[in-house]
């Protein structure tokens, strides 16, 4: 009969539990998807042409306006919307990049929680919204000091609630772009969509006589008009978030399902 003894002085140890390491925060987590904003060309480029943008227009304003026109208000709408035009490309890019570059398996392992990522890619994009509008301010002002010196009207006044209705507008495009992006999580296919499904509802609204009342509710080119005055009723408010819900809410829920369960790759 044999048995086994422990040797003196040996003791035996029982491995220890590793610790949790706390994921990075979702501050930390935004930060870098504002950087990756700007890592790719397109991205990049996109941001540069969104500022240049703004301030060619302020310049043709100059130029091409009438004295009266060339106000603080006149200068900050008229980049509304060609800006507003843009923002959707740069939601669709953020979260299309993932997978276009095949960054997704990388992104997605080293922070699991995939809702936490499209959370912080949300955040990125709707920050970059708000710059494009302090944008649009800033040079909507050099465009009010340069016509009051040089015989235009220079009028500075302007109400609060359009710069909010603005930060609404814009944030409301980038939001549907990211939308479509997490639906469709193809970066050419998110944008031809994009771009041609509510131009197509449009022309339909207007030409086809029993869709003109649903195209009022289910328009955005007709619900977010209002936001480029002072002004806004409810009824007006009620139409845009009817359009919203469809054009932005169902996009961002099911392109969330979507890209939970797709597989990395």
């Amino acid at each position: 009969m044999t048995s086994t003894a422990t040797a003196p002085g040996e003791e035996t140890t029982t491995p220890r539990a590793h610790r949790d390491v706390p994921g990075p925060s979702l501050l930390r987590l935004t930060g870098v998807e504002l950087r990756k904003l700007a890592d790719t060309r397109a991205g990049l480029w996109l941001l540069v042409t969104i500022g240049l943008l703004t301030a060619v227009l302020v310049a043709v304003q100059l130029i091409w306006a009438p004295d009266a026109e060339q106000t603080f208000v006149g200068f900050f709408t008229s980049s509304l919307l060609p800006v507003g035009l843009l923002l959707p490309v740069l939601g669709i890019l953020s979260i299309t990049a993932e997978w276009s570059q095949r960054t997704a398996l990388t992104t997605f392992a080293l922070v699991p929680r995939r809702e936490r990522v499209i959370a912080a890619k949300l955040s990125a994009v709707v920050l970059a919204a708000l710059a494009s509008l302090l944008t649009s301010l800033a040079t909507a002002a050099v465009g009010t000091a340069v016509a009051g010196a040089t015989g235009g009207a220079g009028t500075w006044r302007i109400e609060g609630s359009l710069i909010l209705h603005a930060a609404v507008l814009q944030v409301a495009n980038v939001l549907m772009g990211a939308g479509f992006g997490l639906l469709l999580l193809n970066t050419p296919l998110a944008i031809v969509t994009f771009l041609l499904l509510p131009t197509l509802w449009s022309v339909l609204g207007g030409l086809i006589r029993p869709l003109r009342e649903p195209a009022g509710w289910l328009d955005t080119a007709r619900t977010m008009e209002p936001l480029f005055t002072p002004d806004v009723t409810a009824g007006q408010w009620a139409r845009l978030a009817v359009s919203l819900l469809v054009w932005m809410v169902v996009p961002l829920a099911a392109g969330l399902v979507r890209t939970l369960r797709r597989e990395a790759a």
